[in-house]
């Protein structure tokens, strides 16, 4: 079975291309992890720009270039198992779409907050899971970090859940948006790692 991971912004071809290419560079070595892109109000067909593909590359990203933008769908919400907007108006685009997803969905940002916090002892239904059932042991993942919201203290401004936006606007502001990205899909990937690797005591 597969794991499959959707990150969601607004054109696909700025924010969420470079999560999808970071989440897939950083669960390659797990074959049963599937990860691809979206946008509420996508640029259907265009590419990402320069800027948005140099940073893939500069922090591991493969093959940015042959990124073509597409739209959300309520398919895309109901088939992937863990989505990830950008910012919380994806979020709520997705949601809006197929509410009962609201499990399953977050922004990149606060999936991070709520998943850094986790630890073994929270991760007890996915250790009592055979080794190899990547998908059932991420599934459960999923499932802490989101009954943990309401119990981790919110960030102090609720932007703080939001990657910035780069459209259209100068180098600095791409570098000021993959500093939030970059940071939220290490914390992520270090969190897969550790609902594939925990055992029962």
């Amino acid at each position: 079975m597969t794991f499959s991971i959707l990150t969601v912004c607004t054109g696909n071809i700025c924010r969420s291309p470079l999560a999808e290419q970071l989440l897939r560079a950083g669960t390659a070595q797990w074959p049963e992890v599937k990860v691809a892109s979206a946008g509420t109000s996508a640029l259907v067909g265009d590419g990402m720009p320069d800027q948005a593909q140099a940073l893939s590359r500069e922090f591991g990203g493969a093959n940015p270039e042959a990124h073509t933008a597409r739209d959300l769908t309520a398919d895309h919400v109901r088939d992937f198992d863990l989505i990830l907007g950008l910012a919380r108006e994806h979020r709520r685009g997705a949601v809006e779409l197929l509410p009962r997803a609201s499990r399953r969905t977050f922004t990149l940002r606060e999936f991070a907050r709520l998943a850094e916090g986790i630890t073994d002892d929270d991760l007890a239904d996915a250790a009592a899971l055979d080794l190899s059932d990547r998908s059932g042991r991420l599934a459960e993942l999923v499932e802490v970090a989101a009954s943990r919201r309401g119990m981790v203290e919110p960030p102090e401004f609720p932007t703080d859940d939001d990657v910035v936006d780069p459209y259209r606007r100068g180098d600095d502001v791409y570098r000021a948006s993959a500093d939030q990205l970059v940071p939220a899909v290490n914390v992520v990937l270090a969190q897969f790692a550790r609902a594939l690797a925990v055992t029962s005591p």
